[in-house]
């Protein structure tokens, strides 16, 4: 209200009337909007909305044995649960412990061992709280169980635990005869559920130390127990086996008396001895060590020595092994090189055995300004190849002389070779000039060439003759060649360039026999003639 006088007052309203009449226009709209929202939230009457909770009891429900058990879920809040699909299940939905749908019980999805022992207690359906029935309880029946409940689109679930409690037989004690110097005790029964305590004691109550008790379950899943006492003393006279349930705390026992004559008497010599044996034993203790130092250091030395045996047998072996690769690849080597020496001529491959069929050239470096990037691979005597000053009184660049008259002197077999590296540009190859009569020794116009350039990291084979190229090919390489090494067979007018980073022949001059003189070129530059209009590939 102090909210709506403010209000009146803020809206400007000076007399009392005026202020009453707001106040009670704002209250009547307020309560209406109230109402509404009430409206809002209360569920249809006989529908679950999708508010309402499941609970079950806080506390396990506890049964003996073939007893009956009720277990109960009730809504909150309260309402009748006779229009819904109720399910009481266990680790699954289905098969269920017992389905209810449509007024009735429903067996089709039902467990196999349910049946004939579940009932729903329709008397308190109509108030939300539905209890399950089960008749009979059973060892297996122990365990969590839900209710289900399932209202259109909407469900919830509860759980609840039964304990199921089986108390068995009273134990049966009897002596079973002497042991280790006492008497052996033995205490049994069984019907128990869970698996059940055993404890022994004396006459004054006191527990007794034993060894921990045998279990076996039967096929009804119920517990047989047996636990075994040894009894020394003579003076303890009766003592007790109790078997406890450890979920109701009930127990079961029963006592037998141990006449002291039943014990067996210890003899003079055995009391002797027991006071002896403590010293033998120590005696005996550091014998047997001294004996197991002795026996790990012998062990440890034959180890060595069959280590150091391995180790021998492995080098030899390995040893072997490389002499016989060796062998294996120098064998396969000479078969191959017996195979390229047969027939050399047809194979592009191994220029370093080509070389064998093919003499050095007396082939000269001719030096110029600050050194070469191409050096000139020397494999002769270093004075038969010195470097001259180039005078280039040909006018084509060439960087190499050639001691010999020319390649065609003999018509025989030669290869020189070229450390081109790294460079961007060069050319090399071999030029050939007229002989003497058949046209004008020496004029740059008269040669022909057969290269291989490279220029701007692209190759191409080419014959050419002043003023331009008069056949090319471009060769796709994918290894670049440090060094290349040519190969001249004047006899079969054969020109081959090699490269000795790969061994791979990279072009080879066969389309035409020489008519003058060969001699080597090298020059720093790609060729400068132009492409002819007839051009043809190579």
């Amino acid at each position: 209200m102090r909210v709506l006088k403010r209000k009146a007052w803020s809206l400007g309203y000076k007399s009392p009337g005026q202020r009453e009449g707001v106040l009670l226009s704002a209250g009547m709209k307020t309560s209406g909007f109230l109402l509404l929202l009430l409206l809002l939230q209360v569920p249809a009457r006989g529908s679950a909305g999708p508010g309402f909770s499941v609970r079950g009891p806080a506390e396990p429900v506890a049964v003996l044995l073939g007893a009956d058990a009720t277990l109960s879920c009730h809504l909150s809040p309260e309402q009748s649960t006779a229009h819904m699909d109720i399910r009481w299940h266990r680790a699954q939905l289905s098969p269920a412990v017992l389905v209810y749908r449509d007024g009735q019980e429903r067996s089709g999805e039902q467990m196999l061992e349910y049946r004939g022992r579940t009932q729903l207690l329709g008397s308190s359906v109509r108030t939300g709280v539905v209890a399950l029935l089960i008749r009979h309880v059973r060892a297996s029946d122990d365990g969590q169980y839900r209710c289900h409940f399932q209202d259109g689109p909407s469900s919830r679930e509860a759980t609840v635990d039964l304990h199921v409690i089986g108390v068995g037989s009273v134990p049966h004690v009897h002596m079973t005869g002497p042991e280790e110097g006492g008497i052996r005790v033995l205490c049994s029964s069984g019907g128990w559920f869970p698996a059940p305590q055993v404890q022994w004691t004396d006459a004054a109550g006191v527990k007794l130390p034993s060894p921990s008790a045998s279990q076996t379950q039967d096929g009804d899943g119920l517990f047989h127990v047996e636990a075994a006492l040894v009894v020394r003393d003579s003076s303890l006279g009766n003592v007790t086996c109790s078997v406890q349930n450890p979920r109701s705390g009930q127990e079961k026992a029963s006592s037998i008396f141990l006449p002291e004559p039943f014990f067996p008497r210890v003899s003079p010599w055995k009391v002797a001895l027991a006071g002896t044996a403590p010293v033998l034993a120590l005696l005996l203790a550091g014998v047997s060590y001294a004996g197991w130092k002795i026996h790990r250091a012998r062990e440890r030395e034959e180890k060595k020595k069959e280590q150091e045996s391995r180790e021998t047998d492995q080098m030899r072996v390995e040893k072997e092994r490389a002499v016989k690769d060796k062998d294996d690849v120098t064998a396969e080597f000479e078969k191959r090189k017996k195979l390229y020496d047969a027939d050399w001529r047809k194979a592009h491959i191994y220029p370093d055995w080509r070389k064998e069929h093919f003499t050095h050239a007396p082939v000269t470096l001719c030096l110029k300004g600050p050194p070469s990037s191409a050096n000139l691979e020397r494999k002769e005597d270093p004075e038969e190849t010195q470097g001259v000053s180039l005078s280039d009184k040909d006018g084509d660049g060439n960087l190499v002389t050639f001691q010999g008259k020319d390649f065609s002197s003999d018509r025989g077999r030669y290869y020189w070779e070229v450390d081109v590296g790294d460079s961007d540009e060069w050319t090399l190859g071999m030029y050939e000039e007229p002989t003497e009569g058949a046209g004008s020794v020496g004029d740059p116009q008269q040669k022909k060439f057969r290269v291989l350039e490279k220029k701007a990291g692209r190759y191409r084979a080419l014959v050419c003759r002043p003023p331009g190229v008069s056949q090319e090919e471009a060769l796709s390489i994918e290894m670049h060649p440090q060094k290349v090494v040519v190969f001249v067979d004047y006899e079969l007018s054969d020109i081959s360039l090699y490269s000795m980073t790969d061994g791979a022949c990279i072009f080879s001059f066969t389309l035409d026999s020489f008519s003058g003189s060969l001699y080597p070129y090298f020059r720093e530059r790609a060729m400068e003639f132009p492409s002819l209009p007839h051009i043809k590939r190579l």
